[in-house]
């Protein structure tokens, strides 16, 4: 595995062939997880176009995105956050998939995000939409709220022209799942 550190992406430029970037719910079930997993990699395989799969480090979807990308056959980039330049700790709950993520990554892109902080993983991932070639939403549709963006990404991935598919497969469903704390909310779960 590789490692290129990168702040800010470049943007979309409307003709290149750029990765294949995946948001989505945080708080999909384990049944879920396995449905948006099959799904994602039977779209993958089908995908005629052989860009990167690249996603944010993180539990739930962006590891059901990397285990579909390297079954089929996929390179694999890990977006991971750093603090002025020095990879960050995911948050508790991110940890084990983080470390699977890694291990079936072929590259781990830096970026300066706090993992810790809502707005912060946002902007994280609008950097890492801008750079995408299309967008794989896992989204059950509805809008944005104080502990999810998807409606929001998939929002912001459309306004700049950029390819979205919505990933939701019959019999999908979401539980509860704590929010990720405003910027400025103090750190707990180290």
């Amino acid at each position: 595995m590789s490692t290129t550190a990168r702040d800010g992406g470049a943007g979309h430029d409307g003709g290149a062939v750029g990765e294949i970037v995946l948001v989505g719910h945080a708080d999909l079930t384990p049944r879920t997880l396995e449905l948006v997993e099959c799904e994602l990699r039977r779209r993958l395989e089908e995908r005629r176009v052989r860009g990167s799969a690249m996603v944010r480090c993180g539990a739930g979807a962006p590891l059901a995105f990397g285990r579909a990308a390297r079954a089929s056959g996929r390179r694999l980039i890990v977006v991971i956050p750093t603090d002025d330049g020095i990879p960050a700790m995911p948050p508790r709950r991110d940890r084990t998939a983080a470390g699977e993520l890694l291990n079936l990554a072929d590259q781990a892109r830096l970026l300066e995000y706090d993992p810790y902080h809502r707005d912060s993983c946002v902007g994280a991932d609008e950097r890492v939409v801008a750079s995408s070639g299309l967008l794989l939403a896992v989204w059950d549709g509805s809008p944005s709220n104080g502990r999810d963006a998807t409606a929001h990404l998939v929002t912001y991935a459309r306004a700049r022209g950029i390819p979205v598919e919505i990933v939701w497969p019959a019999g999908a469903e979401r539980e509860a799942v704590p929010a990720v704390p405003a910027a400025g909310a103090a750190r707990t779960s180290r």
